[in-house]
């Protein structure tokens, strides 16, 4: 059913999405992003195969984003040095969710799956960032 969507709008290209998403980090308050360190964040149409697969996913637009690194919880200043964590925004999930849902402006719906994966950053579960949600 996904390849009979009806596009209303142009979807934006992976580098226009991309503009989207560092508009979403920089709408954040600046001590929420001072939080969250050298996160950055990146942008492509699907995750690999192997992420995928590590998530036993068949279809890759269940994956709308992936919050990859050491969770501050489990960070210690004894750590060695490591790349800095990332922060995966699937444009082409993100997308589909936005045409299926309808009742969202897409610039929310970025900022909803940038603020979820950061809460990894944070060492929070799905089902923490849920319970959250539900209680605001």
């Amino acid at each position: 059913m996904r390849g009979t969507m009806i596009q209303h709008t142009p979807m934006p290209s992976l580098d226009e999405f991309a503009a989207l998403a560092e508009q979403a980090w920089q709408a954040m308050p600046a001590g929420f992003r001072e939080m969250c360190g050298s996160v950055v964040i990146r942008v492509d149409d699907f995750a690999e195969q192997e992420t995928l697969d590590y998530f036993g996913m068949d279809d890759p637009y269940e994956l709308t984003g992936l919050y990859h690194g050491v969770d501050l919880s489990q960070k210690s200043t004894l750590d060695s040095a490591t790349l800095p964590d990332q922060v995966w925004l699937y444009r082409k999930p993100i997308l589909a969710e936005w045409q299926d849902r309808g009742d969202v402006k897409l610039t929310d719906l970025i900022t909803h799956v940038l603020v979820h994966e950061i809460g990894h950053h944070f060492g929070l579960s799905d089902d923490d960032m849920h319970r959250i949600e539900d209680e605001a």
